[in-house]
């Protein structure tokens, strides 16, 4: 019987939640134009004395839950509501006994596959691993010649999404739940999903945020998924 408390809080802790009250922002940067211009002007004057842009307070939580904002101590950034989705999906698996490991492509912090991984302890599965695929390295830069709806993609300029493989797994370890049922697959997914070690899928969540890494998903992993399996296509788009 599954610990709903336990599970509730864990979701909670993952996401940050409890520091989601209230968001900062620099309101001068709102409009565009010839303000951003000025504000990044006055920030850099401002930089050089030690000081910098008052930032304004507003409340938070909804973007929290439905995943909108860009937390800065969370594990994982995909909110409530996405969380929700995932125990609901594993519920299912479960109770229907889907064969299959469960996958997320696209990690981030691993806060997704921490949680994947204590809902398969608090189902005592033994069978199941949780699968991470990512570079831990960021994004790569778009093939424009290959894949043209990711042509203008700068997520690759985004080093805040380049977490490390040792980090994560130092996260999977502050929750106590880093064992042999967590595999990772480090690289872009054009190589390591075609020959990842994976028998049968119950669970791919695609979470690699550009066309090309949701197309290297689906046409590597959606193959493997079981009948009665879930798929969840996250962000592109």
């Amino acid at each position: 019987m599954l610990n709903t408390e336990y599970i509730d809080l864990l979701k909670k802790v993952l996401i940050d939640f409890h520091h989601a009250e209230y968001v900062q922002y620099k309101p001068i940067y709102e409009n565009g134009g010839w303000k951003v211009k000025l504000a990044q002007k006055v920030n850099s004057f401002l930089k050089r004395q030690g000081l910098s842009i008052c930032w304004r307070i507003e409340p938070n939580l909804q973007r929290r839950i439905e995943g909108r904002d860009w937390p800065v101590y969370a594990d994982t950034m995909i909110g409530l509501k996405r969380m929700d989705n995932i125990e609901y999906c594993i519920s299912i698996i479960q109770a229907e006994r889907i064969p299959g490991d469960l996958i997320e492509t696209g990690v981030w912090r691993g806060g997704a596959c921490i949680f994947m991984r204590a809902l398969l302890k608090m189902y005592n599965e033994k069978d199941r691993k949780v699968w991470l695929a990512d570079s831990f390295e960021g994004l790569p830069k778009p093939d424009h010649a290959k894949y043209e709806k990711d042509l203008g993609d700068t997520h690759f300029e985004q080093k805040e999404l380049a977490i490390s493989l040792e980090k994560v797994k130092a996260n999977f370890i502050k929750y106590g739940l880093l064992d042999d049922q967590v595999r990772f697959l480090k690289g872009w997914f054009k190589d390591t999903l075609p020959v990842a070690t994976i028998d049968k899928l119950a669970l791919v969540r695609l979470d690699g945020d550009m066309y090309e890494s949701t197309m290297d998903g689906l046409d590597n992993l959606y193959p493997k998924l079981s009948k009665g399996g879930f798929i969840i296509i996250d962000d592109w788009g």
